[in-house]
């Protein structure tokens, strides 16, 4: 089957949990950069990735890379690339673009080039001189970074991020992706109780539901090159096919989500209906200086209001004393916590096990990993009671 090299483009920080989930669908030849994985996989790693990547922010095909510091080197090099491989005659392909620390700095003129460069090279194949653009969506990417020019096309249309599930949402919400992200970070195992005591619109109890069962998070949404021709219709189909085969829908979950506002708690339900694991999702209104449970162990994973995401740092600092001293009963649980108050652990009064630093849209954070001990294994010499 066909080789290609795709690209994961993911959030600074998110790097290597995205090549982890790479590596763990089979793909071997991965490249670790700042904000994106590159790896080379045959053809159907196009549907595949779309279809599993819990933490990517979207995959891209890479059809060319060079040195360019002038607009004829540019335009040469791109128009050399073999777009006629991917993009057909009735194609649709706008040109987006981006340059950081690279001669040529001027996007709009970059851009400019590059549609004209590709323009240029699908005429000598298909010997026609206007293109309708009316067909399918090939979104083409110029990145330069430091006069190197990546030519890549999105093979996945609205982000990862949008699963589907998620029409109703809360004042600053965190991304699927990153909600992802945290869980994945916290090592939590499908077996353990899972606590969001400030779930807002619900988005880390439902990706967490989603991991547990292994559902793939784009199962139930669309992707632009699924309408490409040069993609055949079978690797879709089998990539579909796929997720549903790896589907644990029997595995059974504790996942607590608690808010202190009923009303984005109703959001959070139907949320977490429309994705199909509400009935593994138990959510409560709560506050969250009253939370309280009798499970021993357990993972609290949580995205509390910040100031700089809010508005009052004062106020959070205020939250963030008391929702310590409401967990000091979990003295057995693990903790985790994103925010980018770097004050955080003098307002927590515990100093973490372990903090990652990460970037939750545009604002830079830290996420706060507190361990709990490990629970007790079973004791296999004891015998059950008669």
């Amino acid at each position: 089957m066909q080789k290609v090299e795709l690209i994961a483009t993911a959030t600074f920080g998110l790097e290597s949990v995205v090549a982890d989930e790479v590596r763990a669908l089979g793909y071997q030849d991965v490249r670790v950069e700042n904000g994106k994985v590159e790896f080379t996989a045959d053809i159907s790693a196009i549907p595949r990735t779309n279809l599993w990547l819990r933490t990517a922010d979207r995959v891209r095909l890479k059809i060319g890379e060079f040195r360019a510091t002038t607009f004829d080197e540019l335009f040469e090099q791109t128009k050399a690339l073999p777009w006629s491989d991917w993009i057909p005659a009735d194609a649709t392909f706008p040109v987006e673009g981006k340059s950081v620390k690279s001669t040529l700095f001027s996007v709009p003129d970059c851009q400019a080039i590059v549609k004209k460069a590709v323009v240029e090279s699908l005429k000598k194949t298909y010997k026609q001189d206007w293109f309708e653009e009316k067909g399918p969506l090939y979104k083409i990417e110029v990145a330069l970074l430091k006069d190197i020019a990546t030519l890549t096309i999105d093979t996945t249309g609205p982000g990862l991020h949008k699963r589907g599930y998620r029409s109703l949402i809360g004042a600053a919400p965190l991304k699927e992706t990153m909600a992802a992200a945290m869980i994945l970070l916290s090592r939590w195992k499908p077996d353990r109780t899972l606590m969001d005591p400030m779930c807002g619109s619900g988005t880390i109890p439902i990706e967490a539901a989603l991991i547990g069962q292994n559902i793939a998070p784009g199962m139930n949404r669309e992707f632009v090159s699924e309408s490409w021709p040069t993609i055949p219709k079978t690797a879709w189909r089998e990539a579909r096919a796929e997720t549903h085969d790896l589907a644990r829908y029997d595995q059974p979950l504790e996942i607590i989500g608690t808010d202190i506002d009923e009303e984005i708690l109703r959001v959070a339900r139907r949320n977490a209906a429309e994705a199909a694991v509400d009935e593994h999702i138990h959510f409560q209104q709560m506050d969250v200086r009253n939370v309280r449970t009798k499970r021993k162990y357990g993972y609290l994973i949580c995205n509390p209001p910040y100031g700089e995401r809010l508005g009052d740092w004062k106020q959070a600092a205020r939250l963030y004393r008391e929702m310590a001293e409401a967990l000091r009963t979990l003295d057995t649980w693990s903790i985790y916590m994103l925010t980018s108050d770097e004050q955080f652990e003098e307002h927590f009064g515990r100093k973490a096990s372990k903090k990652r630093k990460l970037y939750n849209g545009n604002i830079k954070v830290d996420y706060y990993q507190f361990f709990g001990p490990r629970p007790p294994r079973p004791n296999k010499s004891e015998t059950p009671a008669d």
